[in-house]
């Protein structure tokens, strides 16, 4: 494991003092501790909680929480949570997996499915239990994928629900889903 709980420490400028702060979570729960890769990056206010295991060189942002209390989450390898995304799954019947190389947009809800490698999840999407998004897709922003949706690899689902629009080209897979996911290893790189 490769986090820090050191506090920061900030001028407080109201009061004109120093302040020590340390806002993330990373708690145990029925015997669960989270367990991170290497070179993570976990901001301050972020959430890490219960039977969680996250691959090397991920970023968890602001406000994200990620869930694991009520069943198993696993995140694979550079995979971004960003702001307030909630990550989660359901008791006993459906865990969370996510690939290597994902993106999960600011505000998106991935709860109890499985999305493979290299997928952007649009923020403010959800995706429900028992879904699967194949390798190389696109889930828009605002998209809510119903439960037990199977999404098949080099798509991009849009709308309420979720339908296919297209397939995706390989251009758009890497000026969008590549480009997004290395440059959060480089935005986290800057909070280090």
């Amino acid at each position: 494991m490769n986090y820090s709980l050191k506090p920061k420490t900030y001028l407080c400028p109201i009061f004109c003092i120093l302040v020590k702060t340390n806002f993330m979570l990373i708690k145990t729960v029925r015997g669960y501790t989270p367990s991170l890769g290497e070179r993570c990056f976990i901001a301050e206010n972020a959430t890490l909680i219960g039977d969680l295991i996250m691959g090397n060189d991920c970023s968890v942002w602001y406000q994200a929480v990620v869930r694991g209390d009520v069943n198993a989450i696993r995140i694979g390898n550079q995979v971004n949570i960003q702001d307030g995304a909630v990550i989660h799954a359901t008791y006993e019947t459906a865990a969370t997996t996510i690939g290597n190389k994902v993106s999960i947009g600011h505000n998106a809800i991935v709860h109890g499915c499985t999305i493979e490698d290299n997928v952007l999840i649009g923020m403010g999407s959800i995706v429900m239990d028992h879904c699967v998004v194949g390798s190389n897709s696109i889930i828009a922003a605002g998209a809510v994928v119903t439960q037990n949706t199977i999404i098949p690899p080099g798509s991009i689902y849009a709308g309420v629900p979720a339908k296919k629009i297209k397939s995706i080209d390989p251009h758009l897979q890497q000026n969008e889903i590549e480009r997004i996911a290395q440059n959060y290893l480089k935005y986290a790189s800057w909070f280090k």
